[in-house]
């Protein structure tokens, strides 16, 4: 996990309980799995002992970073801000300790805080000074949104993060006793920033670590999918499609994922590394991958019912497999199938398959065709095969006391919802 680490961190790390951070933009009121890795370093480093703290960038949400973007973005009130700030304390702490009386307890800041009580002056003379420009300058996140082929260039007030980031870390240094500030290697400059301005301002050492930006094997950016973002919050990404993500990396890069994002120790990992490494086929891997994480963000509950919903699409479901599903999770597996509306009541006296699926609800265009197709065995309803075309469809069929799953052949499915 370790991309660049300053000289004297590791002896500093052995020689007593250290505390370090790392920083979140609140700039949504969720975070994402690309925020997973600093969420992980953060949580290796209170199971090691040291004590964390979650910096709320909310300072610098109003500004923006430079690191690795080619565009300004878009900047965020103080309310909307402190509302992203709570939600996100709540997701952290499902990783990290926040509550207990342990002396390594995390804690969690926000820039703004501080960074309101300076006025332009002040900080220009109190900070500014000690930074030059041609230090400034020779950070790679500058010179290539100054070197790049935008017209926009780079913003005083961008330029500027680098010494508002180098604040954060005198601040906590003075008063929270930090020594160490973590993140993606694309903020290595911007942290020496700060390790710089602590030794000139106060004659004190500070340290940095950073970790591999994740990428996927196929070079495409990890995290993104074509609906978007993989978030950790279940209204946004049910847990569903959050295990179904892990699930589908491919083998290269679950070997990656599994020593990164899981607390897995290392004769575990070997072990599922080597017995999938037998029999790919199995996907060993990616599902140890997908239920650890599932079960961290999640709930072992979450987990089970995302496994279970897999098995529907994937496996030899049953009529009571559906039936464990809370309608949350179904509706995310057959998402996107066409939905056709009935009225409940009309299931009431039962109502012949042939007339609900070509009159009242038109999967099919004629009876003759879905005649055939129940001959031919190739109807199932709730994932069970029904043989006989004059079957009465009743309410006993509802799944979820709403729902009918049509299924046309191996993979063509319909729904029917019940109003």
């Amino acid at each position: 996990m370790i991309h660049d680490i300053t000289p004297g961190t590791e002896e500093q790390l052995k020689k007593e309980m250290t505390t370090a951070y790392v920083g979140i933009d609140p700039t949504a009121d969720s975070m994402h799995i690309g925020h997973l890795v600093s969420i992980m370093m953060l949580k290796h480093f209170q199971v090691a002992g040291h004590r964390p703290i979650v910096l709320v960038g909310g300072a610098t949400a109003m500004i923006g970073d430079p690191s690795g973007k080619s565009e300004e973005r878009n900047l965020l009130d103080e309310a909307t801000i402190r509302h992203n700030q709570e939600k996100l304390k709540q997701q952290l702490a499902q990783f990290i300790d926040f509550d207990s009386d342990a002396p390594n307890a995390a804690l969690m800041r926000n820039n703004y805080d501080w960074m309101k009580q300076f006025s332009f002056l002040e900080f220009i003379r109190d900070i500014g000074k000690h930074i030059t420009v041609n230090y400034m300058m020779a950070k790679d996140s500058v010179k290539k949104r100054l070197s790049s082929e935008s017209k926009q260039g780079m913003s005083f007030t961008e330029f500027t993060y680098q010494l508002v980031q180098g604040t954060d870390f005198l601040e906590l240094y003075q008063n929270d006793q930090c020594k160490l500030q973590m993140g993606g290697s694309d903020q290595w400059g911007n942290i020496l920033t700060g390790t710089e301005l602590i030794r000139r301002k106060t004659g004190g050492e500070a340290f940095a670590i950073t970790c591999p930006l994740i990428t996927k094997a196929d070079g495409s950016k990890f995290g993104k999918t074509e609906s978007g973002n993989i978030w950790l919050d279940p209204e946004r990404t049910s847990p569903y499609h959050f295990y179904q993500f892990w699930l589908n990396t491919s083998d290269e890069d679950a070997e990656k994922y599994i020593k990164i994002f899981t607390l897995l120790d290392r004769p575990i990992i070997d072990a599922l590394v080597e017995e999938h490494r037998a029999n790919p086929g199995l996907r060993i891997l990616q599902k140890r991958l997908a239920a650890e994480l599932t079960t961290m963000v999640h709930s072992a509950e979450a987990c089970e019912m995302s496994i279970e919903a897999s098995s529907i699409l994937f496996g030899k479901a049953t009529k009571e497999n559906l039936a464990k599903l809370d309608e949350a999770t179904f509706l995310s597996v057959f998402e996107g199938v066409p939905v056709f509306s009935i009225a409940k009541e009309q299931l009431n006296a039962g109502i012949p398959v042939m007339e609900l699926l070509v009159d009242l609800a038109p999967v099919f265009k004629s009876k003759g065709e879905l005649r055939r197709l129940i001959q031919g065995n190739g109807l199932s309803l709730n994932k069970e095969k029904e043989t006989n075309p004059e079957a009465l469809i009743d309410a006993t069929y509802l799944i979820a006391r709403r729902y009918i799953l049509v299924q046309q052949g191996k993979k063509q499915y319909y729904l029917l919802q019940a109003e």
